[in-house]
């Protein structure tokens, strides 16, 4: 007799997922079955479900009724036959970075450059996206799911399930590091260091050896939060009180910072990072992951006379994600300044849509997918 599970399931944009009663996947060949304990929900989530057409028009969401939930922790319960390391009953973050797994940039490694990269549960960049949501169909918001063994992290027992539910945010930040070429005894600047991003890359920043950290935001109360981590290695500044630019020179004695990581939201003006990308030194690098609300007005002359890099970071790699799952491991770094937030998946659409709080990129918002019906 086949298993059922209980899914939550999006049947229309601008609706209310609904828990529905569908059978338990079973795993091709080379795929897994993880029974899923914890699942992070992104800030971003209810845009994309009520908004999305208006956002992002040509960046397909998977087709109806179907299945979120981009950052996926749990335990492996069954693997395909030509599976070779994975082995049932280990604890693991799901990536939710899909390719085709055969063209140039897949056999290269470089997944995320495959004209089908789809972020499974969420949305694909890809016109041709659809094709991996129907090899992939299950996101978090499910009691299981299937993934490709390559998508697999690892994780050690001191790291929880919800801490891991963090994993995507964290992971595009050190991606983003890793693109800059962070390391010991270099200065960063965050632009947006209060929010989810920022606080992921102030954290694996000074796991990474990072001797100074400046960062810019709104609340004060939340600078002062993050200040509080490493007071003598972060300096910030409230934005809209001077130049962005010329206080990060002013406190490097002239040189700026060595990079420049750009958290903004979406909606923040492209002048917040014009001004930000002015204090980064020459020969620097200015990695973004966030986005600005307008077209970028960049003077490539002074792109070129200063040799700045602008670089677009989407998403990091599953071997990155390995290496945080380590750091976390050995120490290196430390997970517990997130607040978490669990919700059982019978309160899915109260936990997407209280995301607005006031704890900035210290919360941690989870659905509990095993706690169906939970108070």
């Amino acid at each position: 007799m086949n298993r059922t599970m209980t899914a939550a399931r999006l049947h229309a944009l601008g609706t209310p997922m609904s828990l529905d009663t569908i059978p338990v996947p079973k795993p091709r060949p080379s795929d897994l079955l993880v029974k899923v304990m914890a699942c992070g929900i992104v800030p971003n989530m209810a845009n994309v479900i009520n908004n999305w057409p208006t956002w992002f028009p040509h960046q397909p969401l998977p087709r109806f009724p179907a299945i979120f939930g981009l950052d996926a922790v749990g335990v492996v319960e069954e693997v395909g036959e030509a599976v070779i390391n994975a082995r049932p009953g280990d604890r693991v973050y799901v990536s939710p970075l899909r390719s085709c797994g055969s063209c140039r940039a897949c056999r290269a490694g470089q997944r995320s450059h495959c004209r089908y990269f789809t972020l499974n549960g969420y949305f694909s960049t890809s016109r041709d996206g659809q094709r991996i949501f129907d090899l992939y169909p299950y996101g978090g918001f499910s009691q299981y799911m299937t993934a490709p063994e390559y998508a697999i992290v690892n994780l050690p027992d001191n790291l929880s399930f919800e801490q891991a539910g963090r994993f995507g945010y964290l992971g595009t930040s050190y991606g983003a590091l890793k693109n800059a070429g962070a390391g010991p005894g270099q200065v960063a600047l965050i632009d947006g260091i209060t929010g989810t991003l920022g606080v992921a890359a102030t954290m694996l920043g000074l796991a990474m050896g990072l001797s100074q950290i400046l960062g810019t935001g709104r609340d004060e109360r939340l600078l002062a939060r993050i200040k509080a981590l490493a007071p003598d290695r972060i300096q910030v500044m409230r934005l809209g009180e001077g130049s962005t630019g010329e206080w990060a020179k002013s406190l490097t004695g002239g040189e700026g910072a060595d990079f420049a990581i750009s958290a903004l939201g979406a909606k923040a003006p492209a002048a917040t990072m014009l001004d930000s990308m002015r204090g980064v030194r020459r020969g620097g690098k200015v990695v973004n992951v966030g986005g600005v609300a307008e077209d970028l007005p960049i003077d490539v002359k002074w792109l070129m006379d200063e040799q700045i890099q602008l670089i677009g970071s989407n998403w990091f790699t599953t071997a990155q994600g390995q290496e945080m799952a380590e750091m976390v491991r050995t120490g290196t770094l430390d997970l517990s300044y997130l607040e978490h937030r669990a919700f059982p998946l019978s309160r899915v659409n109260e936990a997407i849509s209280g995301l607005k709080d006031r704890d900035g990129g210290f919360s941690n918002y989870v659905v509990l997918p095993q706690a169906v019906d939970a108070a």
